[in-house]
């Protein structure tokens, strides 16, 4: 798979799971999943050093011929509702000298670039923006009465291929500076150099999508907010992790389901039903993807991860081993409606391979973290981490105050 750890997907590690095998099986007898699959890839391997290179230009562009960058940047933080975003005097100052050369400015962008988000999605949403103008052309797909002046089947040009999913891989890329900005645990000489850059990324970002209309600019608006939404409610989860409740898990995974399934929404130019269906798809997928993510992560740090699925459900039992267990369900659970999605496809949709093919691929990574959580066999360490006697008995008395992670 593309992305800059390719272990999980080394042929070892794919036979170790049965979705694994799969993926094996399809690359040796070249099934049309596969082929497909290793075309978009190929495609999206071969432009992206030109995307990079012209998305530094562009940045570069941006913040130079800003007469208020101070008034941007505070703009940008009531946008999200996050002062972490914002800089001091001096340190505008330090990042303006920092970002003045677009080499060094390139090299910051590399860096935010080199995500496995960003670089697996490149090639899905080039393969769902060719099916859905291939469908839409062979009148297989109503395009309904949208008003985004790009709902004909002479509309899907090659500019506004790259513009619809350039567009959305810089707003998928503004996720990765941001998320470093609030975790402090990666590139922490870059942290203030992202603060400046973050408000040009998303409107270089705005710029590309606002090229296939109204509509689907409008459609990014609402998940852009939707995503800011669940960001923010996973922070304030942070602080109370005893007491997260099933309905505000639903909700944070705005985090996942609104970038995902609103990009996967607009390849089809924000039109119904096709664009609905992308949605589906593309938002369920990356809410399974999220419970692996969950598990990776909390193997990783050896304590269970906060908020996220497997700490609700083993707060819920008292045990991190059927917490994790109800967590690797869920993510099932997620990739069976993705899968969904794809039986309510317009017939002949020539993708549809693809789209199997990507979930078996997330199949494959759930289970292959799941797998490495039973060898690493540190439950102790695990239930040690749970926030301590938060739940009320089942006479409803409870057993103590809330605490955080120990």
């Amino acid at each position: 798979m593309l992305g800059k750890n390719q272990s999980v997907f080394d042929k070892g590690i794919l036979a170790s799971t049965k979705p694994g095998k799969q993926m094996i099986r399809q690359k040796i007898f070249k099934s049309k999943g596969y082929r497909l699959f290793d075309k978009y890839k190929t495609e999206a391997e071969h432009n992206f050093a030109d995307f990079a290179s012209r998305f530094a230009a562009d940045l570069h562009a941006e913040i130079a011929s800003d007469n208020s960058p101070s008034s941007t940047l505070d703009k940008f933080a009531d946008e999200v509702d996050s002062d972490e975003m914002n800089l001091s005097a001096s340190g505008m100052s330090v990042a303006q000298d920092h970002l003045r050369s677009l080499d060094d400015l390139r090299v910051r962008v590399d860096r935010i670039l080199d995500s496995n988000f960003v670089k697996m999605t490149f090639p899905v949403f080039n393969a769902l923006y060719d099916g859905a103008a291939a469908a839409m052309s062979a009148g297989t797909a109503d395009g309904g009465s949208s008003n985004s002046g790009s709902n004909n089947k002479d509309s899907h040009t090659d500019d506004l291929r790259r513009d619809v999913v350039e567009g959305h891989i810089l707003a998928i890329d503004l996720s990765e500076p941001m998320d470093r900005i609030v975790d402090k645990d990666e590139d922490l000489e870059f942290l203030d150099d992202y603060r400046l850059m973050n408000p040009y990324i998303l409107r270089l970002a705005r710029k590309r999508i606002s090229r296939a209309g109204d509509a689907v600019l409008a459609s990014f608006e609402d998940g852009f907010r939707d995503a800011r939404t669940g960001q923010d409610l996973d922070a304030a989860l942070k602080d109370r992790p005893a007491r997260i409740t099933e309905d505000e898990m639903t909700l944070s995974y705005k985090k996942y389901r609104a970038v995902m399934g609103t990009a996967g929404r607009n390849m089809a130019l924000a039109q119904r039903p096709l664009g609905d269906v992308f949605y589906l798809g593309m938002a369920k997928a990356a809410e399974g993807v999220g419970c692996g993510n969950e598990i990776e992560d909390s193997i990783r740090d050896r304590a269970v991860k906060v908020p996220s699925w497997p700490l609700y459900y083993s707060v819920l039992s008292g045990s991190s081993r059927v917490g994790f267990e109800a967590a690797g369900k869920k993510g099932d659970f997620y990739l069976q409606e993705a899968r969904l999605a794809i039986s309510l496809l317009p017939d002949e949709f020539e993708n549809a391979e693809l789209l199997e093919f990507l979930f078996i691929s997330m199949d494959h990574y759930n289970r292959y973290w799941y797998d490495q959580l039973l060898r690493l066999n540190a439950w102790s360490d695990f239930d040690a981490s749970l926030p301590g006697c938060a739940l009320e008995h089942a006479d409803g008395v409870r057993a103590g105050p809330d605490e955080g992670l120990v």
